[in-house]
């Protein structure tokens, strides 16, 4: 027995080491003590000899740096430049434009939660409440989303003239060029609450905001640009759009097929040297109404006017609309959501240099460009469309599913009603998170290239579920439209926003975790610029310095993982209170099993990992629950640990964690290398997988929130559109919920007294004379009944029309001209 002590001591000081993340020093001397110590307490000499043996086998050469360079960093240096994945140009800008936040730490395996809960609370100057309160609010109450999806299919031209009057396309415009000078997170929450009115209305304001000539401008636009251009878009004289897709170049932006000539041409009556554009593009929004167009293409100079380079590279420009070539105005019709989007074609349009965005200094740098406003962008518009929508979803559908009743009982008391609920409030609440989290980060300075792509995928997809649960739960009433509904335009228009700058498919396989993999990685990254330093001697030392850092956190999380996977997460320390530090805790194991499972990946599969999409996809689906776990968790702490949402931050976390297990088998299961897989597995799950979806009894405490009024549904709600008024029937029927809980009493009462047959009346009106007359009601608890009949009617009742009424006016019209022609 005493001669596995060392070996033991060995392994458990090496273990203690690796979990702490001590130094190689550091280990070397606890190690030399503890085998003293053995040799001083009797184990056996010889073992204790060996075990000091391989100790300094290992540890003498790599703590001298010259020697570990000879002898390990070297030949691995020349391996990995042999499996180091190729990066494109487009690529290496990619990965280079964007900046790392808290979601680095979440690769780190070892999250630092100081740095998350210390960020500042998100809020709002009293300009930027004041507007939500005010103008946002007043353009809600004018908003008639029936007229505008059914009958104009556009806003209307008063909507028009009010938000370019109060200047909501100019919300991220500087005050200098006349513009408000918002926040991101004001940009969010004006974006959330339009949403939850009508998604024409918030994407014809979201899109002037995102990316788009207006936020090209701020950040590259030459001085004599921005003076011209940026006051004009600011108060609406200009509408802007952004042509970057095309028929032939979807997600693939950097294969388009749009071109530019440098040559001379005719500019205001003056010879200039410019730029011919041909171009065909589809799918851009604003583009009927616009006055600016925002253009990429790929700039050619054959003729060498500006220089030795031939092909410049992808390049962006401001197109007036009435530049001639330009063909502009034909509408695309997006799934019954008829906000304004449309083709952009033109041939040989000549526009002069001055029109490039940035001047001829930033010709070739479009896709840099691009991929930086991108982030931000993605971060705003599409999350807090979801958000608005998804928390006017859960508040409206549990207001209905008590309101509504079958068999005597609200239909939300059914379980199969309550899965549904439980889900809805859950998705609404971490879609809320996230897409805050995302405008706060931006808000802060940072080009949140990861977190954007997480929010967008993430909350796109849990407001299409919301949609999905809310139209099942409310029937007919959601199939049926007309000026009642507000259900049915929200789901014809969830698949548009998952379609948006790219499927989320392309989004969740390659996106997320290819990007986050090397970008978030706190050696990868640094590994693969050593690796190309032109000077050997300062490559082999930077290399030498990155590969031993990754080779201990390597170790480290492997230990890590494999340590919280046997305790349960039960131990260590971790932030937050008695209630929250358990979830704390499950986060730091799944961050060291993402970072092993990361690591081992690209090791094993180098270059090839980026067309192992499944793979990406799943371990991208670890990260993304990550980050979105941390920013519920962020907003529960920001919000002071409100107890009464205990329920809501239950599910969504448990759901997470249940999402992340799930994922992780099915990357292990399927891991091309299939012994390393098993063994990640060991790693990863020692006694298997754990988590477990939220409990039925969780959900009826989460559906049983939204039912009724309380703190916790109305934090839910903040940020939405629900005044009560004739065009916003969701609001209507969130306003009757408390008025309707209060009758319940007496409509039970009233109900009991029918089913006894001691009121013997069929009709509703002879049955409430008759209860008073009989004395089961008072004449106050008529009133209450007869309110709770018109409430409950306005609920239910769904729209008819007469056949002619569903015909488009232009099809009448061209009917008429048909039947004028045959009688002629």
């Amino acid at each position: 027995m005493t001669f596995a002590v060392p070996f033991l001591a060995l392994l458990l000081i090496g273990a203690f080491c690796a979990y702490h993340r001590l130094r190689l020093p550091v280990w070397a001397g606890l190690t030399a003590v503890a085998l003293a110590a053995c040799w001083l307490l009797g184990a056996n000499p010889t073992a204790t000899a060996v075990a000091a043996i391989l100790v300094a086998v290992v540890a003498v050469p790599l703590m001298i740096g010259p020697v570990r360079r000879a002898l390990v960093t070297r030949p691995l240096l020349g391996f990995y430049t042999k499996i180091l994945p190729p990066l494109s140009e487009t690529e290496r800008v990619a990965l280079e434009a964007g900046t790392v936040g808290f979601e680095g730490e979440l690769f780190s395996g070892k999250p630092d939660w100081n740095r998350l809960l210390s960020q500042p609370k998100p809020t709002l100057t009293a300009e930027e409440q004041a507007f939500l309160d005010g103008p946002v609010e007043e353009v809600c109450r004018m908003t008639n989303d029936w007229e505008i999806t059914h009958v104009d299919a556009d806003l209307p031209p008063h909507i028009w003239e009010y938000v370019k009057k109060h200047k909501f396309f100019g919300m991220i415009i500087p005050k200098e060029y006349g513009g408000l000078g918002f926040s991101a997170l004001a940009n969010h929450k004006v974006i959330q609450k339009l949403a939850s009115v009508s998604s024409v209305l918030s994407s014809t304001v979201g899109v002037p905001n995102s990316l788009g000539p207006g936020e090209l401008l701020m950040h590259y636009g030459t001085q004599e640009q921005k003076d011209y251009y940026l006051p004009r878009l600011a108060d609406g004289r200009e509408v802007p759009c952004f042509g970057l897709t095309g028929p032939w170049a979807g997600s693939d932006a950097t294969s388009i097929p749009d071109y530019g000539i440098v040559c001379e041409g005719e500019w205001n009556g003056q010879r200039v040297l410019g730029v011919k554009l041909t171009f065909d593009k589809r799918y851009i929004t604003l583009a009927p109404v616009a006055t600016l167009i925002g253009l990429a293409f790929r700039m050619y100079d054959p003729d060498g006017l500006l220089g030795d380079k031939r092909d410049i590279g992808i390049t962006l420009a401001l197109v007036p609309r009435d530049t001639p070539g330009v063909e502009i105005g034909r509408r695309h019709f997006p799934l019954n959501s008829p906000f304004q989007n449309g083709p952009i074609h033109g041939r040989e349009v000549f526009i002069p240099l001055s029109q490039l965005i940035g001047g001829p200094a930033y010709a070739g740098k479009g896709w840099q460009m691009l991929v930086e406003c991108l982030s931000i962008g993605r971060s705003i518009t599409l999350p807090s469309t979801a958000s608005g929508g998804g928390k006017m979803g859960a508040l409206v559908t549990g207001a209905y599913a008590r309101i509504r009743k079958q068999f005597g009982l609200s239909v939300g008391r059914f379980e199969g009603v309550e899965e549904a609920l439980a889900r809805i409030g859950g998705y609404a609440y971490a879609t809320s998170a996230l897409a805050e989290a995302a405008a706060a980060a931006v808000t802060r300075g940072e080009l949140p290239a990861v977190p954007s792509t997480i929010a967008k995928y993430h909350c796109t997809e849990m407001g299409r579920e919301i949609a999905k649960d809310a139209m099942d739960i409310h029937g007919g009433k959601g199939i049926i439209l007309g000026p009642r509904n507000y259900l049915g335009r929200s789901w014809q228009a969830a698949p548009i926003m998952i379609t948006v700058e790219g499927a989320n498919i392309m989004t969740r396989s390659l996106m997320i975790f290819g990007q986050g993999a090397i970008l978030c990685h706190p050696w990868v990254l640094k590994e693969m610029k050593a690796a190309t330093l032109p000077d050997p001697r300062e490559r082999l030392r930077e290399f030498d310095k990155n590969l031993f850092g990754h080779i201990g956190f390597a170790i480290s999380n492997a230990v890590r993982s494999w340590w919280y996977g046997l305790t349960g997460s039960k131990l260590g320390a971790a932030p937050g209170d008695a209630y929250t530090r358990r979830f704390y805790r499950k986060l730091d194991r799944y961050s060291a099993a993402l970072a092993l499972c990361a690591d081992t990946s690209m090791l094993l599969l180098g270059g090839k990992l980026k067309f192992k999409e499944s793979l990406s996809g799943r371990l991208g689906d670890v990260l993304s629950h990550l980050y979105m776990a941390s920013a519920i968790l962020k907003r529960y702490e920001d919000q002071g640990r409100p107890e009464a949402d205990r329920p809501l931050l239950a599910w969504t976390m448990f759901h997470s964690f249940h999402k992340i297990e799930e994922a992780f088998s099915a990357a292990l299961r399927n891991f091309p290398v299939r012994p390393a897989g098993w063994l990640m597995w060991l790693l990863v799950f020692p006694w298997g997988r754990r988590a477990e979806a939220p409990s039925d009894r969780l959900g009826h405490k989460v559906a049983s929130l939204l039912m009724s009024p309380n703190e916790a549904r109305d934090r839910l709600g903040e940020g939405v559109f629900l005044t009560p008024c004739a065009n916003n029937p969701a609001g209507r029927i969130n306003g009757y919920l408390q008025k309707v809980i209060l009758a319940e009493p007496v409509e039970r009462k009233f109900q009991k007294a029918i089913k006894s047959r001691d009121i013997g009346a069929l009709d509703f009106n002879a049955q409430l004379d008759e209860a008073v007359r009989e004395g089961w009601i008072t004449a106050d608890e008529r009133r209450q009944l007869e309110e709770l009949r018109a409430m409950t009617l306005d609920t239910i009742s769904v729209d008819d029309f007469d056949s002619e009424e569903l015909r488009s006016a232009g099809y009448v019209l061209q009917r008429l001209d048909e039947r004028r022609a045959q009688a002629a």
